[in-house]
């Protein structure tokens, strides 16, 4: 039979089988094939193959991978190997606030580029939409400039449920990540959108203002909207990978000189330089995208988060 990855650590996978068995199962032989070379061989969204285990009816073997239609992945910095996060997503939600964790658009612009990369289809979540900070000039003047190259941007209060509605409604039937750093609210908001969920939530550092863990391991959840965001209509689900908190997301096999390819307004103008597809975009005469940086067709935040970014993937120098 197949199953759906919930979650799992090490060896044992919590594993939703068709037969609406939840079962315990390990994976046959301790490997999986698999092309990746992550060191978790499955996550939260992957579709498995598996046998039932013939003494006990809770517990199986799984035997193999179906494909997976996407992936969202970072480079684990700590391990030195790529973590899977989540598998099947028709969204990710890349959740940041205005402050209290820290705003940090680079944070953003890399797990978009990431997003790019894979084919899934990026949303940004600015939560804590109600404190004053989000009226600051920086955290307005980023936000249009998602918009303005073409994201979905939702502002958002998981304490006064500002714009809920909206989210529940882009959530509704889909299989959605949450992706962000520690203290985002990313276990807040689903905590809101289905009021019989109860997930840990964590206070922020005194001293650094960052959030502390409180979401170990990802993990899959089907909720059932509150009835109050989906304008009273009974039913509706959606399903969520909650993931782990980071306080630092770096790109996985996106080399510096491809990284243009992921900044989506780069694109008309790549291939358009003097020097063609060989041009840095750096310091050559004749570079059409420093032609558009200068005539407003790429926004100056978004090429110097670019520079920034590529210097970190040659150099191995990570910032926050």
């Amino acid at each position: 039979m197949q199953g759906l990855i919930l979650n799992g650590s090490k060896n044992v996978f919590e594993v939703e089988c068709d037969d609406d068995i939840t079962r315990d199962c390990s994976i046959k032989g301790k490997v999986l094939k698999t092309d990746g070379g992550y060191y978790n061989p499955l996550a939260p969204g992957d579709i498995v193959e598996l046998d039932e285990a013939t003494l006990e009816e809770e517990k199986g073997q799984i035997t193999a991978l179906v494909p997976r239609r996407n992936e969202y992945v970072r480079w684990n910095i700590k391990k030195r190997l790529p973590q899977l996060l989540a598998a099947n997503l028709d969204y990710l939600l890349i959740v940041t606030t205005p402050d209290q964790p820290p705003f940090r658009p680079r944070f953003i612009d890399r797990a978009l580029a990431q997003a790019e990369y894979q084919k899934i289809t990026p949303v940004i979540v600015c939560n804590k939409y109600d404190i004053p900070a989000a009226q600051d000039d920086e955290v307005q003047e980023q936000l249009h400039i998602w918009e303005n190259i073409g994201y979905t941007v939702l502002r958002l209060s998981a304490k006064t449920g500002e714009g809920m509605m909206d989210l529940a409604a882009l959530l509704s039937n889909k299989l959605t990540a949450l992706v962000g750093q520690s203290g985002v609210g990313k276990s807040s908001i689903i905590n809101v959108l289905d009021n019989n969920v109860v997930l840990k939530t964590g206070s922020l550092s005194q001293k650094y203002g960052r959030g502390c863990h409180t979401t170990t391991k990802g993990s899959l959840m089907h909720i059932r909207v509150d009835e109050a965001l989906t304008g009273g209509i009974r039913g509706v689900t959606a399903n969520i990978i909650d993931t782990p908190g980071v306080r630092r997301f770096l790109l996985h096999d996106i080399s510096a000189e491809n990284l243009a390819l992921y900044f989506r307004e780069f694109k008309p103008f790549l291939g358009k330089c003097a020097f063609g597809m060989s041009c840095s975009h750096l310091t050559e005469r004749d570079c059409a995208v420093r032609q558009a940086v200068e005539e407003g067709h790429i926004s100056r935040n978004r090429y110097d988060s670019w520079q920034r970014i590529q210097e970190e993937l040659r150099t191995g120098s990570f910032e926050d």
